[in-house]
């Protein structure tokens, strides 16, 4: 069963859902750029069986906080330091991390630095220490001026569109993601539900951007997800992730772009078989 919950953690508000509430053992589940804690849903439900598994939504998304200091706070910085403070106030000492694009990010910094030796298995979701030059500049495009339309089917024939490359989805999981991924403006129009200056994280912090420091600290277990068609994980940065650092196990994902749906048996499988490594 899944509840909706709320933390004050860093003087910030942060929404999230929580499944299998009591299982001794933790997964974060920490979303991508604009996207929700929801986006886990399917493989939450899923896992909830063995494990206690947490998604936030990060500051400036869903239903947390936006942060009044954009310029210092959407970064990976912070949000790392956020992503301590928030299991550090549920009490969770050791856990595994499965982390989608920009949440595999922090959860890159966070177990090369101030959860070293509590992140025991970290999946990165078509994310590694470099993203390709051609996602960065589609995203520095959309993420800070996101569309608005008078509907929200219209909203979801959107997302339709520009998340084809997640791969399948039901019509019934593409309705969930539309409607956990919408608010409205003062005009009474629909957007992603984000704050547009979490753009700020790729024209203000791009030295974060860069990772292989990080990468080259970890000693957890890693396992690498990259979408056959992904414009951010290039090949060549997934081949150096398997002979540096961790060298961590790579898996492609045929017929998917950015990023992995982690929504069908086969994809959640491989993440649920090396968290039990």
């Amino acid at each position: 069963m899944m509840t909706s919950n709320y933390l004050t953690v860093l003087d910030r508000e942060l929404h999230y859902t929580e499944w299998g509430a009591g299982n001794a053992e933790t997964i974060v589940m920490w979303h991508g750029l604009a996207r929700t804690g929801r986006d886990f849903d399917d493989i939450a439900a899923a896992l909830s069986d063995r494990y206690r598994v947490l998604c936030p939504d990060t500051i400036g998304r869903g239903l947390s906080q936006w942060s009044p200091q954009p310029e210092e706070e959407y970064s990976v910085g912070f949000y790392t330091r956020l992503a301590v403070a928030f299991v550090d106030a549920l009490g969770i000492g050791a856990m595994r991390w499965l982390g989608t694009s920009m949440g595999a990010m922090i959860g890159t910094a966070a177990a090369a630095g101030p959860l070293k030796g509590r992140i025991s298995h970290l999946v990165l979701n078509d994310m590694g220490p470099k993203i390709g030059d051609a996602a960065l500049e589609r995203i520095r495009a959309y993420a800070g001026n996101p569309s608005r339309f008078d509907r929200v089917s219209e909203l979801e024939a959107y997302f339709r569109a520009i998340y084809k490359p997640y791969g399948h989805l039901s019509d019934e999981q593409w309705r969930r993601l539309a409607e956990t991924s919408v608010r409205r403006t003062d005009d009474g129009r629909v957007t992603p539900h984000y704050d547009p200056k979490i753009v700020m994280m790729f024209t203000h912090h791009e030295d974060e951007l860069l990772q292989w420091e990080h990468w080259d600290a970890l000693v957890c277990k890693t396992l690498c997800l990259r979408g056959a068609e992904s414009d951010l994980l290039l090949p060549e940065t997934a081949e150096e992730m398997t002979r540096r650092g961790p060298r961590c196990r790579v898996v492609t994902i045929p017929g998917v772009g950015h990023a992995p749906a982690l929504n069908v048996p086969g994809q959640i499988g491989l993440v649920a078989g090396f968290f039990v490594s």
